[in-house]
């Protein structure tokens, strides 16, 4: 699973009847389900991403003025059937972030909303691919 430097890959395999996991070339693995278990479903995992693209984003900035009490990013969608096809909508990416009283936590407070701004509108490549017209291709080995 070589990728150019710009190319990112996973690879997709059947694990069981309903089953599959999704590995990367670091050997990471997490096991995919349909949602009649604990395993993350793949629409879970797309909302995960969300969360954890635009998360670290902002942790990694904030948390250079202080580190957080507590830090959650909670993303919601509703799952949409219609005549095109099943899709999410109304993307809520909500952050739950406190920080440290004194100086430190209030210039991490202070810097919170251009934070979660920024990644937003130009950090995040999950969010942003979702809401750019991202073409996405099909094809058979």
């Amino acid at each position: 699973m070589a990728t150019s430097r710009g190319r990112r890959a996973v690879a997709v395999e059947r694990t069981d009847d309903g089953r599959l996991a999704v590995t990367n070339g670091r050997g990471g693995r997490i096991p995919l389900g349909t949602g009649e278990d604990a395993d993350f479903t793949a629409t879970e995992l797309l909302l995960g991403a969300i969360g954890g693209c635009t998360g670290a984003d902002v942790n990694v900035v904030t948390s250079r003025r202080a580190t957080p009490e507590s830090f959650e990013v909670l993303v919601e969608a509703e799952k949409v059937r219609d005549d095109e096809g099943n899709r999410l909508d109304d993307v809520q990416v909500t952050f739950r972030v406190r920080f440290p009283d004194g100086p430190e936590g209030d210039a991490a407070r202070a810097l919170l909303p251009d934070a979660v701004h920024r990644s937003h509108d130009r950090w995040c490549t999950v969010s942003r691919t979702m809401e750019l017209p991202t073409p996405v291709s099909t094809q058979i080995d």
